[in-house]
């Protein structure tokens, strides 16, 4: 596996492993775990060659977020990545995406505003604009997230579409631990007890789905969720909800192709997860 730092060496190497077939880009932050690795996979099996980025992106953390203790271990990461098959690992610094008097944002409007847009203001942004630029230097045939951070998908198909870029975006299935917990990069903050309980997003949005598709109205099985995280010890819950899977807006009965989004706090530590019905 290559492992390069500036666009200049970036471009030379995706000329060569394209001119050997088709190439699939996986986006990451790093601190790369078992769903990470499988996004991997689902890019070896579209592509021909497969190249990832490490880029922990200052523009979508808000002031007083983890910016600054998000974990970062690029020697671990690089050879879980050269192990895992990865052809090219492109790992640039903060200046070389975002240079001096840089100052042009990408804002996908609508699907954005809600949920993690509001909890999250200006993070979607600092998304938007991240992805592009990869892509765009990139410009690989495919590209792999991962749909545990769903509405992030759904921005980020929303903005290709728009803006014409040639890449076809592929989402995976969320990986979880054998207890349901989605993985995350985020869950190395959780302490032993805090641990134990994060499952309860999970079972609670399950239990939601079930409630749903059994009949129950989607109020009071939203309300019934959201109790449950209460009754687990989380200390906040930004939002429970089902939703239409395309638009991302609230939906108050069955409707189509829907996704159960959820998004709580416990103890210092904010999950997401979601799940479709």
């Amino acid at each position: 596996m290559q492992i390069v730092r500036t666009r200049e060496e970036l471009a030379e190497s995706v000329a060569h492993l394209k001119r050997e077939g088709t190439l699939a880009l996986v986006p990451t932050m790093g601190a790369l775990h078992a769903g990470h690795l499988a996004l991997i996979a689902e890019a070896k099996r579209r592509a021909s060659k497969v190249a990832a980025t490490i880029f922990v992106n200052p523009t979508q953390f808000a002031a007083g977020e983890d910016l600054d203790r998000y974990p970062r271990r690029e020697r671990e990461d690089a050879r879980m990545l050269e192990q895992a098959g990865c052809n090219l690992l492109w790992m640039p610094p903060v200046d070389a995406i975002y240079p001096d008097g840089f100052a042009t944002t990408v804002h996908v409007s609508g699907v954005s505003d809600r949920w993690e847009g509001e909890a999250r203001p200006g993070h979607f942004d600092g998304v938007a604009t991240i992805v592009a630029k990869l892509l765009l230097a990139v410009k690989p045939n495919v590209a792999i997230f991962g749909e545990k951070d769903f509405q992030q998908l759904v921005v980020i198909c929303r903005m290709v579409a728009d803006l014409n870029i040639p890449v076809e975006i592929i989402g995976l299935p969320t990986v979880r631990e054998s207890d349901g917990l989605a993985l995350s990069s985020r869950n190395v903050y959780l302490s032993e007890d805090e641990r134990g309980r994060a499952v309860t997003l999970q079972k609670a949005l399950n239990g939601a789905r079930d409630a749903i598709l059994g009949g129950q109205p989607v109020a009071s099985a939203l309300r019934e969720a959201k109790q449950a995280l209460v009754d687990a010890g989380f200390l906040k819950v930004d939002y429970l909800s089902l939703v239409d899977a395309a638009t991302l807006e609230p939906l108050e009965e069955r409707r189509g192709e829907m996704r159960l989004i959820g998004a709580a706090q416990i103890g210092a530590t904010r999950l997401i997860d979601n799940l479709p019905v």
